[in-house]
């Protein structure tokens, strides 16, 4: 089989035209005809300007290329779609499957033999590893790194839980303008991406675990020597993968991977995005995602990782304590060493070799957690059939266990028409209740689930409420918020049902969650509900036309793969 440049021929029906075509523009490029015979390593770079959280990527582009050409490879950078959580109307959720097309087929249509991944922020990650288990070539990633934590009148910040507390403060009377516009100012003070246990850096320590990244690449700062240190090696890496031809994605990504990367989610309280971005990258080979066991090892597994927002402190200083390997020592007992890397060796063989230091702080021993266990929890019941999520870690330990009214709120815009308003029927104890924000019904399914407090409540005082919703939430975010209900309302999910003053049940020891209407209303209140309105056009026709659920990881159905 022809690698290289010699492979992927255009089809012209003349091969040796082909080549010949291509050896022209090489040479236009300034290359010669040996670098036909060196191994190809694609650059996949997300470097752009409405992407600050990658504003390094060039860099780490350039020292990929470096690593490459140091180990007698010819590097190529090659751009795709880019995601910015907050540069992406009206969420980038929407647009991860895209980018996970795009990925999927620039690695496939290029003459490459491997290819390095440039991720980051929040479902760039994900993205590329969906595209690169459907290519199913030689792969390795490398994230931006996470930024440097802020500072701010003698205290640390962190993008963006400490956005959402300062936020909530200043929603509730307790900031003024002008202290929120002084905090503003450190709260990212570098390029990178969140630097709390949010859905970056959840994905980044994820996908270090799954195999896909060099040890230790998930938690060295974006700013930092070591990130271009690690860089340079990943392009090196990716050099011997070219040659070897392996190890390829499906070979790395398995159900032993899977059910580690549950371990260490729980570990680390990360987001509960996390689970729906699991789910699509394990469908893409053809596995299901098994949420049930998700939900049985938390229940066995400490939280270990005191960042933020379940603990304190933040990603450098994860990365000072010993990293993602470090953990993995910790857990050694939970998870399966056995499991193999993009760098040949096991994750057992990993931990022999990786420095003995570990900051107890930071990485908590077994006997002395930051929680328990139970980071998060699967629900099930009459109001989320196909399951729901709750982050307990990051729940009021008093509401965990509620039952209330319904407060219902049809869409986002009627969220934000209605949540402020001073007569808004609501109370403590109030369930309020979000609908039409899941994968069908926004669409995209964005990170709104985490409702705000009103302020008829929050200027009272009142931090946190029982909230649930079809939607998602930051893994910045914290309160007591039931998400990814499931089937969505939009789907005709019993969610689709829920009219005001309703008493719902959440109890989350026993996993449950129920809207206590008997099964006679609920089917005359079915009999008068219809499905939304599809959009006209485009990629988000296609979308709603297509998109799962969140249990199976809204990707689009027709791109599922088999089981290798």
């Amino acid at each position: 089989m022809a690698r290289g440049l010699r492979s992927r021929l255009t089809k012209y029906g003349d091969e040796e035209f082909a080549l010949f075509l291509r050896r022209g523009f090489l040479k236009a490029a300034g290359y010669t005809d040996e670098a036909l015979d060196r191994p190809v390593v694609g650059i996949l770079s997300t470097a752009s300007d409405f992407n600050p959280c990658h504003g390094n990527a060039p860099a780490i582009s350039e020292r990929i290329a470096r690593g490459v050409r140091l180990a007698g490879g010819l590097p190529f950078v090659f751009p795709t779609i880019s995601l910015h959580e907050a540069f992406s109307f009206p969420t980038s959720m929407l647009l991860r499957n895209l980018m996970a097309m795009d990925a999927e087929e620039m690695i496939s249509a290029l003459p490459l033999d491997a290819v390095v991944l440039i991720g980051g922020c929040d479902k760039t990650i994900p993205a590329e590893l969906m595209g690169a288990v459907s290519a199913d070539m030689p792969a390795i990633l490398i994230s931006v790194g996470p930024m440097l934590a802020g500072r701010h009148e003698g205290g640390r910040l962190g993008a963006c839980t400490d956005c959402r507390r300062l936020w909530a403060a200043y929603r509730a009377g307790a900031l003024s303008d002008h202290d929120l516009d002084r905090a503003h100012d450190n709260l990212m003070p570098s390029a990178g991406t969140c630097m709390v246990m949010g859905t970056a850096l959840t994905m980044a320590c994820l996908a270090e675990t799954l195999g896909f990244m060099l040890p230790g690449a998930a938690t060295a700062p974006s700013v930092s020597a070591e990130r271009m240190r690690l860089a340079e090696q990943t392009g090196e890496r990716a050099v011997a993968m070219a040659r070897a031809g392996g190890p390829r994605p499906r070979e790395i990504l398995n159900r032993t991977a899977l059910r580690n990367a549950s371990v260490v989610l729980q570990a680390t309280s990360g987001s509960t995005n996390a689970l729906i971005h699991l789910a699509a990258i394990a469908g893409r080979a053809g596995i299901t995602y098994d949420l049930a066991e998700l939900d049985r090892v938390g229940r066995d597994t400490p939280v270990l990782v005191n960042l933020k927002p379940a603990g304190e402190h933040f990603a450098e200083d994860f990365q000072a304590a010993g990293g993602v390997p470090a953990l993995w020592r910790r857990l050694k007992d939970h998870l399966d060493l056995s499991a193999r890397t993009v760098t040949g060796e096991t994750l057992g063989e990993v931990v022999a070799r990786w420095p003995a230091y570990v900051d107890d702080e930071v990485i908590r021993p077994l006997d002395r957690p930051v929680v328990a266990n139970e980071a998060i929890a699967i629900l099930t019941g009459s109001l989320a059939p196909n399951g729901a999520a709750i982050k307990l870690a990051a729940a009021t330990k008093s509401l965990t266990t509620h039952q209330g009214p319904a407060l219902v709120f049809d869409s986002l815009d009627d969220l934000s028409a209605r949540i402020d308003d001073p007569d808004l029927p609501v109370t403590p104890d109030t369930c309020m209740v979000l609908r039409n924000a899941g994968p069908i019904g926004a669409p995209g399914m964005p990170e709104a689930g985490a409702l705000p407090i009103p302020k008829k409540l929050g200027s009272r005082g009142i931090k946190d409420m029982v909230r649930i919703s079809d939607a998602r939430m930051s893994g910045t975010a914290f309160g007591t918020v039931v998400l990814h209900v499931a089937p969505e309302a939009a789907a005709g999910g019993p969610l689709a049902l829920v009219r005001d003053g309703d008493m719902i049940r959440l109890d989350s020891g026993a996993r449950r969650l129920d809207l206590l209407v008997g099964e006679g209303e609920l089917a005359r209140r079915r009999a008068e509900w219809s499905p939304p309105a599809k959009p006209a056009r485009g990629y988000t026709r296609l979308y709603v036309e297509h998109v799962t659920q969140a249990g199976l990881g809204c990707d689009l159905d027709f791109l599922a793969g088999t089981d290798a």
